[in-house]
C-alpha cells in the first residue's frame, strides 16, 4: 500500500493535533473533608486520580477509584469502603464535564485564571450536577487545575448511621488538585 504525501501529512496532523489538545494525569489529588469540632477527623485523600482535558473545547473527565482514599484510622477507612460508599459494588466516582470559557491561550503562570466548571458527579450509583469555580494555571506546557466545592452525603444515597451521625458533618467539602500533562 503505497502512502501519498497527503496522507502522511495528514496522520502527522492527527497525531500532533492530539498530543496538543489533551492534557492528561493519573496521579491527581482529591480531598474530602466531613469533620465535626471536637471528634475524630474525617478526612480523606486519593493521590491516584485520572483526569483528562481536551484543552481545545474545555471538556474534561475524571476517575476515582474508591478504594483509593485514605483516612489516618484504618477502621474509618474500612467503614467508608463498606458501610458508606459500598466500594464493591460501586468501585469508582467519576466526573465529566466542561470548564466553561476554557482558552489555552489565556492562561499564564502567574496567576491563576478563574473560571467555571460544570458538569455531573457521580458516586455510589447516584449523579448530582456539580457548578463550581476552577482555577485553571498554566504551568511551562502544563496545566494546573483547583477546585473546592460542598456535597451531602444526601446527594449520593449515602446513609450516616445514627449512631456516628453527630461525628460526621452534614456536608462534605470536595477539593480537587490536578496537574494535567
Amino acid at each position: 500500500m503505497k502512502f501519498s504525501f497527503l496522507h502522511i501529512t495528514f496522520l502527522f496532523m492527527i497525531f500532533t493535533g492530539f498530543s496538543q489538545e489533551r492534557k492528561i494525569t493519573k496521579s491527581g489529588s482529591i480531598t474530602f473533608e466531613a469533620s465535626v469540632p471536637s471528634f475524630e477527623e474525617v478526612k480523606a485523600t486519593n493521590n491516584t486520580v485520572s483526569c483528562i482535558l481536551d484543552t481545545s473545547t474545555g471538556d474534561i473527565a475524571s476517575l476515582a477509584l474508591t478504594k483509593g482514599f485514605r483516612f489516618k484510622i484504618a477502621l474509618m477507612e474500612e467503614h467508608f469502603n463498606e458501610n458508606y460508599l459500598e466500594s464493591t459494588k460501586f468501585p469508582k466516582a467519576t466526573f465529566k464535564g466542561t470548564i466553561t470559557n476554557f482558552e489555552l491561550k489565556n492562561l499564564n503562570s502567574k496567576v491563576p485564571k478563574i473560571l467555571t466548571l460544570r458538569g455531573i458527579l457521580s458516586i455510589h450509583g447516584k449523579s448530582k450536577e456539580i457548578n463550581t469555580n476552577i482555577a485553571v494555571k498554566k504551568i511551562n506546557e502544563d496545566i494546573e487545575l483547583k477546585s473546592e466545592f460542598i456535597v451531602t452525603p444526601a446527594d449520593f444515597n449515602i446513609q450516616i448511621p445514627k449512631i456516628v451521625r453527630n461525628k460526621v458533618a452534614e456536608t462534605v467539602t470536595i477539593k480537587i488538585d490536578f496537574l494535567l500533562k
